[in-house]
């Protein structure tokens, strides 16, 4: 089977939720995927073969599906894992970068001890529909002195356009 033909059963496993946040929009829910092995499996294969390249030391995910994605793909590539998290979630003393979204602010934090300087970051989330969380998680390892090596993502919202929000390589395997 090509690239194409396991990328678009994987994108047909993600159910659309509609009204969901807030009226008007229509969610990408990739539960759905999550919940069969073959295509959580695949969806990790063809991912981790994205991502490779960018031959990171640490996978700094986003909370919380990120999270899902994020410690497969650094255990496949032998890296290390780091949680970003919404404000008051870490223990420890952390880092925080507080950021704007459309209808307010929000806030996320890392440990100040979880990227050393010179490292390999990549950042990885479930999907990237604006890429303000992305930015600010993007932020938060700047301020921590690694090297942000790029962002991965399972899903893009291009219509959107987050990428145009991040400095440097994305990487998506399904668009929308």
């Amino acid at each position: 089977m090509d690239l194409n033909a396991r990328v678009a059963s994987l994108k047909s496993a993600i159910r659309d939720v509609p009204d969901f946040p807030k009226k008007g929009i229509i969610f990408k829910d990739i539960t759905t995927l999550l919940k069969e092995p073959r295509l959580f499996r695949e969806a990790m294969d063809l991912f981790t073969d994205l991502c490779q390249r960018a031959r990171p030391d640490k996978i700094v995910a986003i909370e919380s599906r990120g999270f899902i994605l994020g410690a497969v793909l650094a255990d496949r590539l032998g890296a290390g894992f780091v949680p970003v998290r919404k404000k008051g979630k870490l223990p420890g003393t952390k880092i925080a970068h507080t950021y704007d979204l459309e209808y307010g602010t929000d806030c996320l934090e890392i440990h100040d001890d979880a990227l050393q300087r010179g490292e390999r970051a990549l950042v990885v989330d479930d999907v990237i529909a604006t890429g303000g969380t992305a930015a600010a998680t993007g932020q938060l390892v700047g301020q921590l002195g690694a090297e942000l090596v790029g962002y991965a993502f399972l899903v893009e919202l291009t219509f959107l356009g987050g990428r145009d929000k991040l400095p440097g390589k994305v990487l998506t395997l399904i668009r929308y």
